[in-house]
């Protein structure tokens, strides 16, 4: 029997040159995406690091890590928000039970 609900987690990145509010609404509008059909355990604001490499000339990022519940669909959905939201520079989600 397939699951109806599994764990992910979502890592994303936002660009540094955004202020305190404009990044507490994108994390606000990406809790809120899940929350409309799964629900959300955990998000927790890493701040500003390094990267690893540079993203469109830029040194820094600021890391997002939010775990949640939910169905299959919503994952998907997620994603497709943060491919077309001007302040991620990258983002991936994980399922947790895999």
């Amino acid at each position: 029997m397939a699951k109806i609900n599994a764990n992910y987690e979502a890592l994303y990145i936002l660009k540094p040159d955004l202020n305190e509010e404009q990044i507490a609404a994108l994390v606000e509008r990406f809790k809120s995406v899940v929350e409309a059909n799964g629900t959300v355990s955990e998000v927790n604001e890493w701040g500003k690091r390094r990267l690893a490499y540079p993203i469109n000339d830029l040194m820094e990022g600021y890391y997002v890590l939010m775990t949640f519940t939910a169905a299959a669909a919503v994952p998907a959905e997620l994603d497709r928000i943060f491919r077309i939201t001007d302040g991620v520079m990258r983002s991936m989600i994980v399922c947790k039970d895999e």
